[in-house]
C-alpha cells in the first residue's frame, strides 16, 4: 500500500505541476465537494460548514456539502461519485486509518486534489494518499489536557480516570485517547473508558451509571463534542464531584466551563478545518499551489479565563 500511495503522490504532483499556468479560468468556478462522517444534527460542524461556504464565495468555488452518517460504505460512495462527477477538489473527514484508503488513492490517481480535515489517517501522510491534512493534532492535544489536569488536580500514581469514547474506533477517539492515556501512563495513572455513543441523553446515562458503578473515578475526559457536552450533567446525575475536562464548543461547553463545572475544554477550531481545505483545492486547481498541512489546534486550550471570548461565536466562527 505505501508504494501505491506513493505512486498516487507522485502522480499528484504531475498533475498540479501541470496545472500551474491556471488550467481553470479566473472567472469559472473551482468544483469541489466536502464529505463530512457523521450527520447534519451533529452541532460541531455547523462552524466547519460555514467556514467552506465563506472560502467557496471568496475564491468562485461550486461547493457541495455531503454527510456520509458514519457510514463507510456511503462515504466511499460519496468519493468515488465526486470523482465521478468531475470535480477539482475533495475535502473529506478522515474518520478510519483503513476504511477510505483506496477511494482517496483512486481520486488523486484521477488528478482530485484530496484534502483531509478534522480526522487524519492516525499515520498522517504516510497512511493515506490524502495531499494535505488540516485540523488538530488530536494525540499532542489529548497529552496536553492530560497533563494539564494531572498538575491542577493532583492526579497521582495508582488513580483512576475515566474516558468514555462515542465511537471509540474513530480516528479521533483513538489518537485523543491515545494522548490521554500517554499522559496517564507517565504518572502510574489507569484509563477506563467506555463506548458513549453520539446520542447525547444515551451517553450522558452511560457515563453516569460508569461513574456510578466506580467510586474511584478521580477526573473525568471527554473525548469528543458530545461527551464533552453531557459530562457535567453525568457527574451531576451519579452524585459525585470529581474534575472534568474535554474536547470542543457548545453552548453546554462554554457554560459548563465558565460554572466550574468544567475545567477545560480544547478547541480545534472547526471554521478553520472548513475554509482552508475549500481555499486551498481552489488554489491548487487555478495555479498549481501545493496543498499543506494546517494545524487548526494551536492555542486550543480554554479555561475559565479565556472561554468567555468564544461564547459569542459558538455556532459560527467557534
Amino acid at each position: 500500500m505505501k508504494l501505491t500511495k506513493l505512486t498516487a503522490g507522485l502522480l499528484a504532483g504531475c498533475t498540479m505541476l501541470a496545472s500551474a499556468g491556471g488550467a481553470i479560468a479566473q472567472d469559472d468556478p473551482v468544483k469541489a465537494t466536502m464529505i463530512i462522517y457523521l450527520d447534519p444534527s451533529v452541532q460541531f460542524f455547523n462552524p466547519v460548514v460555514k467556514g467552506a461556504q465563506d472560502a467557496a464565495a471568496a475564491f468562485n468555488v461550486d461547493l457541495d456539502v455531503q454527510y456520509a452518517n458514519n457510514d463507510p460504505v456511503r462515504q466511499n460512495d460519496l468519493i468515488e461519485s465526486a470523482v465521478a462527477t468531475g470535480v477539482d477538489g475533495i475535502a473529506v473527514a478522515i474518520s478510519s486509518s483503513d476504511a477510505f484508503d483506496e477511494s482517496i488513492c483512486s481520486a488523486v490517481e484521477a488528478g482530485v486534489v484530496v484534502i483531509g480535515f478534522n480526522n487524519d489517517d492516525l499515520e498522517g501522510a504516510a497512511g493515506n494518499c490524502r495531499q494535505a491534512y488540516v485540523g488538530m493534532d488530536e494525540e499532542a492535544s489529548g497529552y496536553e489536557l492530560g497533563i494539564r489536569m494531572i498538575e491542577a488536580f493532583g492526579l497521582k500514581e495508582g488513580d483512576t480516570v475515566f474516558n468514555p469514547r462515542e465511537i471509540p474506533e474513530a480516528s479521533f477517539a483513538v489518537a485523543r485517547g491515545g494522548g490521554i492515556e500517554r499522559a496517564m501512563s507517565e504518572h502510574g495513572i489507569k484509563v477506563e473508558t467506555v463506548r458513549a455513543g453520539l446520542d447525547p441523553a444515551e451517553a450522558q446515562n452511560i457515563m453516569a451509571q460508569a461513574l456510578i458503578a466506580n467510586p474511584d473515578i478521580k477526573a473525568v475526559f471527554g473525548t469528543g463534542s458530545v461527551t464533552s457536552t453531557v459530562g457535567a450533567g453525568a457527574i451531576k446525575d451519579a452524585g459525585v464531584d470529581v474534575p472534568f475536562g474535554g474536547f470542543d464548543l457548545a453552548v453546554e461547553i462554554v457554560n459548563a466551563v465558565e460554572s466550574g463545572a468544567m475545567f477545560a475544554t480544547m478547541d480545534q477550531q472547526p471554521y478553520l478545518q472548513g475554509y482552508y481545505p475549500i481555499a486551498q483545492i481552489a488554489m491548487a486547481a487555478r495555479y498549481g499551489l501545493t496543498p499543506t498541512d494546517v494545524d487548526t489546534g494551536q492555542g486550543a486550550f480554554l479555561d475559565k479565563e479565556r472561554i468567555g471570548v468564544v461564547k459569542p461565536f459558538i455556532g459560527t466562527y467557534r
